[in-house]
């Protein structure tokens, strides 16, 4: 009996041992920086990211991928709780692909915010554990790689005659966005191509704000036989209806108040369609009147009080082809986008809100509007 005792206390001890210790690691992982991931692996390399693919393949388990240059926002939280609705693991990577800025963009300025985006992740994952729900991924992978790594034989080129391996989706990458950034879309179609055979994804999630690049992923992943299901996201909005992106924090409280005229210009062309328009100059007139009246409104401020832009386009495109309609097939419906660049400001006042960069970095603003077919 003296022995039975004796090991009841003695295993006693061992479990309040162990509850102390749990609770100190608990601690740990509590106070951990942000950069130090305790519910998700980061990865540098490919190798390691495929070895965990490869184990997860085995257990039957899928993978959702959330392609991202960092900088996150809401927006790409709602993607990656998409991802988890239909997938039991989430990759997320994290890369500024240098190939899809010209020679004269914001590569260098592009922010980058490693610590507070793997805060978001992990406060994510947080939320998607609590949530209990049956068949709820959680964010497994962050994929974070180096320029060499993903260009592993050249470094990476954005000239329009440079040398490497690319993919070019045309003519779907030469209009539209594609007309102002001729290098645009060969890089974006280049870095998911190789983003995709990195994580061999089963589903990938892109937000329908960048309409153009939606279309040109799902004829890549078509034309190429890629076996990945693309999954499109309703744009994630501010209150007021301004789309969000990473770029957005350039805009500070002037800019954006101005900016969000490329949501307003969408809405009359939306209203104009809802209302029976279907002609290109009914429909894109209803916009470019919320444009021509809010930049002459703008131009006659002093230099102080206004912020000016420039419309790049307004297109009334297909959904599929994004060729430019004359008319509306009601029961085809059509694609509406924008895109604003909003210049630096020419004169800061004292104490404004002028954004990242105080003001000095121009912002390129895009949006675009789904036409639903109707009866």
């Amino acid at each position: 009996m003296s022995r039975l005792v004796s090991g009841v206390r003695s295993l006693s001890r061992l479990i309040s041992l162990l509850s102390l210790a749990t609770a100190s690691n608990l601690a740990t992982a509590a106070s951990r920086p942000a950069a130090q991931p305790s519910s998700f692996q980061v990865f540098r390399d490919v190798p390691s990211l495929r070895q965990l693919r490869h184990q997860l393949l085995r257990n039957e388990r899928t993978v959702g991928f959330v392609p991202t240059m960092g900088a996150l926002h809401e927006g790409h939280l709602s993607l990656i709780r998409e991802a988890a609705r239909e997938n039991t693991d989430i990759f997320v990577s994290i890369y500024v692909n240098p190939t899809q800025f010209g020679v004269n963009e914001d590569l260098s300025s592009y922010p980058r915010t490693w610590d507070s985006d793997v805060e978001k992740l992990e406060k994510l994952n947080e939320e998607l554990g609590r949530s209990g729900a049956p068949g709820s991924g959680q964010i497994t992978a962050i994929f974070a790689p180096t320029s060499k790594v993903m260009y592993p034989t050249l470094p990476p080129s954005s000239d329009i005659d440079g040398q490497g391996s690319f993919v070019t989706i045309t003519p779907l990458s030469s209009k539209l966005e594609g007309g102002s950034r001729p290098v645009f879309f060969r890089g974006v179609a280049t870095v998911c191509m190789k983003l995709f055979n990195a994580t061999t994804p089963d589903r990938v999630y892109f937000g329908q704000k960048d309409v153009q690049q939606t279309v040109i992923i799902k004829r890549m992943v078509q034309d190429f036989l890629i076996g990945t299901e693309v999954r499109i996201v309703s744009t994630a909005r501010e209150a007021d209806g301004l789309a969000m992106s990473s770029r957005n924090v350039y805009l500070g409280d002037r800019r954006r108040a101005v900016g969000l005229t490329i949501y307003k210009a969408l809405k009359a062309a939306e209203d104009a369609y809802q209302s029976g328009k279907v002609s290109r100059a009914d429909i894109l007139g209803a916009a470019r009147s919320i444009t021509d009246q809010v930049l002459a409104e703008q131009r006659a401020l002093t230099p102080s009080e206004r912020s000016l832009f420039e419309v790049d386009y307004i297109s009334l495109a297909d959904p599929n082809t994004l060729d430019e309609l004359d008319l509306v097939d009601p029961t085809q419906g059509g694609v509406l986008s924008a895109a604003l660049k909003m210049a630096p400001l020419e004169e800061n006042k004292p104490g404004e809100d002028c954004g990242l960069g105080d003001g000095k970095v121009p912002v390129r603003l895009i949006d675009n509007l789904i036409l639903q077919p109707r009866a």
